[in-house]
């Protein structure tokens, strides 16, 4: 007659989670632990982990047959973070545990026993908690994303740590929620760009409505530095964001422990030689690439023109919807990505197409190559497009009409409190009825874009992009109407082909 135990943990792919009922047989028979219930490897090889581990901390591991389920059976179960819930389950079963452990169970098991951290352990315990189980044994170093999330989470250190508090040796008690985060220090001001007023408006409109920027221009007329001080105007994340992005976070691993909860918008910068795996994810199991974890910030290319171009058509997908799927043999993973996309780049290889100050050395073919490398149906997703000139002399030494990030942002997140008074998180979130019933145009601005639509040829994606941008416009300057100069100053934005 067998002896057997429960334990609960939680399984994960991508963010989607499962709860999975541990449970554990031990019966007459050889020595043997088996693992059912469709483990992946690194689950596999916990058998020679829990063993060591049970031995090491000083517990006795059964000399009989040992079959451990993962149910429900027919989810795949990957990671190490089932170490503890098994361990558990074994020593229950065996009467050296006296009491079930009621909440969920989480931990990777280092041979001495110790319980080392997991990556994903935010959306396992929401998960959890959304089930009505609001206590989590998690390792010391995952705690205080459990507490974060409003979870009763008790730290484990080790397998006798966590043994000892079931059996009433040493109570562990549950740690206090991490306090919230400070904003930091923005390493770059509006106040250290000269001049560029016209680019530093099409920051403003991208950070304020959520629309997609293309800075283009010479080498050195700083479209870089823009482009590095877009995070010190974005506004702070509304907390349904913040646990969202955290949650991304905490699967790829960057979670600080002491502060798990993000205050600040993402700011992700890959370099140019980033692969299609780097930059939306992949691998097995799938892992976040950088187009999630800039979710509900801004993602910055860098010399977009360098970018390899199948790479830049993977945002396709992402900049359209939102998220990103990533297809694998053993399933589907989906992670939200919407971010500002902001990117810089040169008008031709060597730079000095079309700049009075210096000469191009291109060739014709070569400029059109170069652009080439950018597909219509990417370029067509960027909203704003502003060439970047060069600064005279006389502006680079005046210090005047430097307007600090901290002003620009109030305004920004003034902006963004119409738009949420209007049912949208951002303008560039608007849809065709929002586009109807939102943007109301004077007289005025009707007759301009009328008249911008004959001259420029837009097609019906173009008309609905200028209307956003011109509805962001407004709502910076604090318009109910969107008026002529909302409409040219959302035209003027688009002046690069």
């Amino acid at each position: 007659m067998g002896a057997v135990a429960k334990t609960l943990g939680c399984a994960l792919w991508g963010l989607e989670t499962a709860l999975v009922t541990v449970e554990v047989d031990v019966a007459n028979g050889l020595p043997h632990l088996a693992i059912v219930g469709l483990p992946d490897t690194a689950v596999q090889e916990a058998r020679e982990r829990v063993r060591a581990a049970i031995r090491n901390a000083g517990f006795e591991f059964p000399l009989r047959r040992v079959t451990v389920n993962l149910a429900p059976a027919e989810r795949r179960k990957e990671g190490a973070g089932f170490d503890l819930p098994i361990a558990l389950a074994i020593l229950r079963a065996t009467g050296q545990l006296r009491t079930d452990p009621d909440g969920l169970c989480l931990g990777e098991l280092a041979l001495d026993g110790a319980i080392r951290p997991v990556r994903g352990a935010m959306p396992r315990v929401r998960r959890a908690m959304a089930s009505g189980i609001t206590r989590a044994y998690v390792p010391v170093e995952n705690a205080g994303e459990a507490a974060a999330l409003g979870a009763e989470a008790i730290p484990f250190a080790s397998l006798r740590a966590a043994v000892d508090h079931f059996n009433g040796v040493a109570t562990i008690v549950p740690v206090a929620p991490p306090p919230p985060g400070r904003m930091p220090q923005w390493p770059v001001d509006l106040t250290d760009v000269v001049g560029q007023e016209t680019p530093k408006r099409a920051l403003e409109i991208a950070a304020a409505g959520g629309h997609n920027l293309l800075f283009i221009g010479p080498p050195g007329t700083g479209k870089t530095l823009l482009a590095r001080a877009l995070p010190s105007i974005l506004p702070p994340l509304e907390p349904d964001e913040a646990i969202e992005a955290s949650t991304v976070h905490s699967v790829a691993g960057l979670i600080d422990p002491d502060r798990p909860l993000l205050v600040a918008r993402p700011f992700r910068a890959p370099h140019h030689t980033a692969s299609r795996l780097a930059l939306v994810g992949g691998g097995t199991p799938p892992r976040p690439g950088e187009v999630s974890l800039a979710h509900a910030g801004a993602l910055f290319l860098d010399e977009l023109g360098e970018f390899q171009p199948s790479v830049l058509d993977t945002l396709r997908e992402p900049l359209e919807e939102g998220a990103i799927t990533i297809s694998r043999a053993g399933g589907a993973a989906t992670y939200p990505a919407r971010f500002v996309l902001v990117a810089a780049m040169n008008p031709c290889p060597c730079g000095h197409h079309g700049d009075p100050g210096a000469e191009c050395t291109c060739l014709p073919d070569a400029i059109e190559r170069y652009r080439a490398r950018i597909s219509g149906p990417l370029l067509d997703r960027i909203d704003l497009r502003v060439h970047v000139p060069r600064v005279p002399y006389d502006r680079l030494r005046s210090d005047d009409g430097r307007e600090p990030s901290a002003v620009v942002r109030e305004r920004v997140c003034a902006a963004r409190s119409r738009m949420l008074g209007r049912g949208v998180r951002t303008n560039a979130e608007l849809g065709i009825a929002g586009l109807k019933r939102d943007c109301r145009l004077d007289a005025d601005a009707d007759a301009l874009l009328a008249d911008a639509m004959r001259r420029r040829r837009l097609s019906a994606r173009g008309y609905h992009r200028l209307l956003r941008v011109a509805r962001t416009a407004a709502d910076l300057d604090g318009h109910d109407r969107i008026a002529a100069d909302d409409v040219a100053t959302a035209l003027l934005m688009r002046a690069v082909p």
